[in-house]
């Protein structure tokens, strides 16, 4: 039989030699020891291609945290909790700003906004203070506060789906040591020192909801733990303040990752958001770059221009729904990982371009979708129906809605105000077999239908999202799928 020489420490780490003790024992002299690898050396002259290669990869796999970190550096200058825009929920870091209503079609802050929902937002600086969380009693409300750190995945649990209890809960950062105030019924440990947290509360489209929902409300809020006294706050977030917002030039999502800062951002970001295993390779590696670029501006000004090539041709097409995600038929995709990301490096920065902040998979399935069923582009131009047949509408626990965005993934303007269509709209017509039939398109489908009319741009191109909040097992099994958008003939 064949017998291989095996090297002595491979051998030795395979285990088919004595290990120290067993070996001096039969007195042979111990295996040398394995050293452990090295990082990059400081003192290494590297290359411009080098330089650029690695920071066209940094550029990809970190922007979804320089996103979010830079988010945070915007919420830091707000003077008080409020509204950027008259539309956009902004508060001070640690501290919690709340809608009163659906989100307005103006704001371009987070791009695939729904209208289900009556939305907060909080971000938070872990290395500053713990915070706690309010919950009021939503009763059968649904009701889901997401709690994401800086890779944008999700470190807790607190919903409908989970039976969370109303009351008070703590987030700390991951080397807090102190003691847990009396009244907390839960504790979270966030991985990053930044994090944020997005309530969203369902509303239903009808006054007497709208009225309904805003002491539910007014009881959601975020403060540092020196604030927490035991007994719930309340705002009427009705009168919150409204901040003036700069023009905006583009129509697409407010930039919050920009090619000339990057590499000075970087560093501290990293320093926020530890590696997972098996990424301290990866970090050594940009940051001893990024430390060679210092004394080199010719260095640095390489990779700022590979960055901005790299956020062309890598980042860009990542808005665009049909370019990523798991393939399904007629042309939709989904997600498996949302908010669970990890070092799913593409999923998680194709997420973060085109609609950052999903919630993970039990208390959220996205479907997306950019072509009709023959594989040919939305657009306004044409007409389209999708019909859910009887028994067949996406199978949830919560609420389901189908939204309909331009081609930046905002809303379209458009007469009825209206953005979405599902559970919460009460005037839905069903076909006489008991099937569903929505239409989109740019003109009225007729008076008839108007109450199933999603309006769609005049000859822009558009994108869908259908959301299943709390879906059930066939949807998280994949044993549902949404049907295709029949263009009109």
């Amino acid at each position: 039989m064949f017998s291989p020489v095996w090297p002595l420490g491979v051998a030795a780490l395979l285990g088919l030699l004595p290990l120290a003790a067993d070996a001096a024992a039969s007195g042979t002299a111990p295996p040398p020891s394995v050293a452990s690898p090295s990082g990059p050396d400081a003192n290494v002259r590297i290359t411009e291609p080098y330089a650029r290669l690695v920071a066209r990869d940094a550029w990809f796999w970190a922007w979804p945290m320089v996103n979010l970190y830079n988010r945070r550096l915007a919420f830091q200058k707000a003077p008080e909790p409020g509204l950027f825009g008259g539309v956009v929920p902004l508060a001070p870091l640690n501290r919690l700003s709340m809608l009163s209503d659906y989100i307005e079609p103006a704001q371009r802050w987070v791009a695939c906004p729904n209208q289900d929902v009556v939305y907060g937002a909080s971000i938070l600086a872990l290395d500053v203070s713990p915070i706690v969380i309010q919950v009021p009693d939503f009763g059968k409300r649904f009701w889901v506060y997401q709690l994401a750190d800086l890779r944008t995945d999700d470190f807790a649990r607190l919903g409908s789906m989970y039976g969370s209890k109303p009351g008070f809960y703590m987030v700390v950062g991951r080397d807090w040591k102190g003691s847990v105030p009396k009244g907390i019924v839960q504790v979270f440990r966030a991985d990053t020192s930044t994090a944020m947290i997005v309530p969203r509360i369902f509303q239903a489209d009808t006054a007497a909801d709208k009225a309904a929902i805003q002491q539910l409300i007014s009881g959601v809020d975020v403060y540092p733990l020196a604030d927490y006294d035991g007994t719930m706050k309340h705002h009427d977030w009705r009168t919150v303040r409204k901040f003036p917002q700069p023009s905006q030039a583009s129509a697409g999502e407010t930039r919050w990752v920009r090619p000339q800062a990057f590499f000075d951002e970087l560093p501290t970001v990293l320093a926020d958001a530890p590696p997972l295993p098996g990424e301290q390779a990866r970090y050594a590696q940009v940051l001893a770059v990024i430390d060679a670029a210092h004394n080199d501006p010719a260095l640095k000004q390489a990779m700022i221009d590979e960055a901005e090539k790299a956020d062309q041709e890598l980042i860009a097409p990542l808005l665009q729904f049909r370019n990523w995600g798991v393939p399904l038929p007629h042309h939709w995709t989904t997600i498996g990982n949302g908010a669970q990301f990890g070092t799913d490096y593409f999923t998680r920065t194709a997420v973060a371009r085109s609609n950052i902040m999903v919630n993970a998979p039990n208390e959220t399935k996205y479907y997306y979708e950019d072509l009709d069923a023959s594989g040919v582009r939305l657009t306004g131009d044409n007409a389209y129906t999708i019909t859910f047949e009887k028994d067949h509408l996406p199978p949830t626990r919560g609420f389901w809605s189908l939204t309909l965005y331009d081609e930046h993934h905002f809303f379209v303007p458009n007469a009825l105000n209206r953005y979405s269509l599902g559970t919460r709209n009460t005037e839905l017509k069903y076909n006489s077999d008991g099937s569903l039939t929505l239409y989109l398109q740019a003109e009225s489908p007729g008076a008839d239908k108007e109450s199933n009319w999603l309006p769609a741009p005049k000859g822009g191109a558009f994108s869908l999202m259908l959301r299943n909040y709390w879906p059930d097992e066939r949807a998280a099994r994949h044993e549902w799928k949404p049907p295709g958008l029949v263009k009109a003939s």
